[in-house]
């Protein structure tokens, strides 16, 4: 008699976001775990979407647990059991706030491909539980998008004029420019809020994590994120269906 392999394998916990699911068969499905330990793994879940299946409802997009798991480097892992740390409820019960979660998730699982970079994970978990807790979700994207460039290859630097490198006298904050501009360098672009040019530099630098509040102006938080949007076309090269549907339902 044969005994399945599994039965010799240690049970693995890891710490993970679901961000993707795909059928298999009638009762089962594969998902993508993004986790603290190993990045982006795939999972078999075998039988979870049969109606007895206890972990039918603990298998779905962005359930945040912890998983026991079968684990196989490079290979498809098996799902054991799921506990749940958070069910994130206040995004999942907003239909804009599950917007921004599936626009920052393609986001992050995009750079993650391009960098493999474990650290992204704690900066996704953090901006997940930052809107989770009702902080401003455009702000905290703008903050994320921000942090991902780096990971990109097109990281800002924001401590000099873009032209010259005049580290004074910084008048605006231009996209096309690739950041500031001092006034010796200004020729048409368009000026921004002087707090715009200060709070551009703080969401590049903050730990999201120490955030508690955000007190800002409706004129900055518009300012900033056009200034993103604008980098990320030229500069990224990353086109995201999310991101469309996000400005869609948000009229940006």
């Amino acid at each position: 008699m044969q005994v399945k392999k599994e039965v010799n394998q240690m049970i693995t916990k890891v710490e993970g976001i679901i961000v993707n699911e795909t059928p298999y068969g009638d009762t089962s499905k594969i998902i993508q775990l993004f986790t603290k330990e190993y990045g982006i793994i795939g999972i078999m879940c075998k039988g979870v979407k049969s109606l007895k299946s206890r972990l039918r409802a603990l298998t779905i997009k962005f359930t945040y647990g912890s998983f026991y798991i079968y684990y196989k480097e490079n290979k498809l892992s098996t799902l054991k059991d799921v506990d749940i740390i958070s069910d994130l409820k206040i995004i999942k019960n907003d239909i804009i706030l599950l917007s921004y979660l599936n626009y920052i998730t393609e986001l992050i699982t995009q750079v993650f491909q391009q960098s493999h970079e474990k650290g992204l994970y704690d900066l996704y978990l953090s901006g997940i539980i930052k809107i989770n807790e009702r902080l401003n979700p455009l702000v905290i994207t703008n903050i994320l998008e921000l942090k991902c460039l780096p990971f990109l290859g097109v990281g800002l630097e924001l401590d000099s004029c873009q032209i010259c490198g005049n580290k004074t006298d910084i008048v605006t904050l231009s996209a096309d420019e690739g950041g500031y501009v001092c006034k010796n360098c200004y020729t048409n672009q368009i000026l921004v809020n002087l707090k715009t040019i200060k709070m551009v530099r703080m969401y590049y630098y903050v730990e999201l994590k120490s955030i508690s509040d955000l007190k800002i102006s409706e004129e900055v938080i518009t300012e900033i994120n056009f200034f993103i949007s604008r980098y990320y076309e030229k500069y990224t090269g990353l086109y995201l269906n999310s991101k469309k549907f996000l400005q869609k339902m948000l009229n940006l």
